[in-house]
């Protein structure tokens, strides 16, 4: 049951990119999640708190259940370093405790262009991964504790192309870039979005590839007219025709305990796509029903 629950949770975080918060009233209402409005509470923050709490409850989520990965995906550090290698590419080293290394191909479907793309999420997060299918590939790779609102999402920003320099670009960039990642439902999801601090990477730490690092802050607008305080930690780099971004985020409540995960996870983002061959990993749709 615990199981079910997590693909039941995985689905609505993906079905809305953000949190669809399903009859968030009845909920509110049933919990009697008005209590947690305390003398002082400004409306904001009773909503976040009420979203949240009614998000976890109607998930009925436990940590202690380990999600299992999508079939076709490499995961855990041998069979990760296995495949690095047979690419030719460096071997990532182990994981802080409690993550686990993920290993996937973007860009199977003949509508986009391939990418290897590797990052660290936590052994209870669940995975999702693009699909397949004769009009090509859709979704993306992500991994989520979906019933607190935490997740770690992989997005592919094409408009500005290949950006050499890429650490000296800019903050402009960065910021198009993260607020592209988290609109794809559209530019009313969101609002007071701001990037707080801009970090350039040391390249000898990513093969001589220029990644930046971006704390950023925005407040989600629900379906339900809950307005939800994020934070978090994103990862940008520029590889083949496009920049790419890990971004990982929680809600402003759970930051302060889940910062230091949500930064293992952008620290570990590499993504892969000059040079390498991808031919027996893309889609054959001949074969694709």
């Amino acid at each position: 049951m615990k199981l079910i629950n997590i693909f039941a949770a995985a689905a609505l975080w993906q079905s809305a990119f953000g949190f669809n918060f399903i009859d968030m009233e009845q909920k509110r209402k049933s919990l009697q999640l008005s209590s947690t409005l305390k003398d002082g509470d400004s409306r904001r923050e009773f909503f976040g708190k009420a979203g949240a709490a009614a998000f976890s409850l109607s998930s009925g989520l436990s940590l202690e259940v380990l999600a299992p990965l999508p079939a076709n995906a490499v995961g855990g550090l041998d069979k990760v370093n296995a495949q690095l290698k047979a690419y030719g590419l460096p071997l990532t080293s182990k994981p802080p405790s409690g993550l686990n290394p993920l290993l996937e191909v973007y860009g199977k479907g003949k509508n986009r262009f391939p990418l290897l793309v590797l990052m660290n999420h936590p052994i209870t997060w669940v995975v999702t991964l693009p699909s397949n299918d004769v009009n090509g590939e859709d979704g993306t790779i992500q991994a989520g504790e979906y019933a607190k609102g935490d997740t770690a999402t992989f997005f592919v920003y094409e408009e500005p192309g290949h950006v050499n320099n890429f650490a000296s670009a800019g903050k402009d960039l960065y910021e198009k870039a993260i607020i592209k990642s988290i609109s794809q439902k559209g530019n009313n999801i969101y609002q007071d979005f701001k990037i707080t601090k801009v970090v350039p990477q040391d390249p000898n730490d990513y093969g001589g590839k220029e990644y930046v690092i971006c704390d950023f802050r925005y407040t989600l607008l629900t379906g339900a007219g809950f307005e939800v305080d994020r934070r978090g930690v994103a990862s940008l780099t520029s590889e083949g025709s496009a920049v790419e971004v890990l971004w990982t985020a929680s809600t402003r409540e759970r930051y302060k305990k889940t910062e230091p995960t949500l930064r293992d996870i952008a620290a570990s983002f590499r993504v892969y796509a000059d040079g390498l061959n991808f031919s027996s990993d893309l889609k054959n749709y001949d074969s694709v029903v």
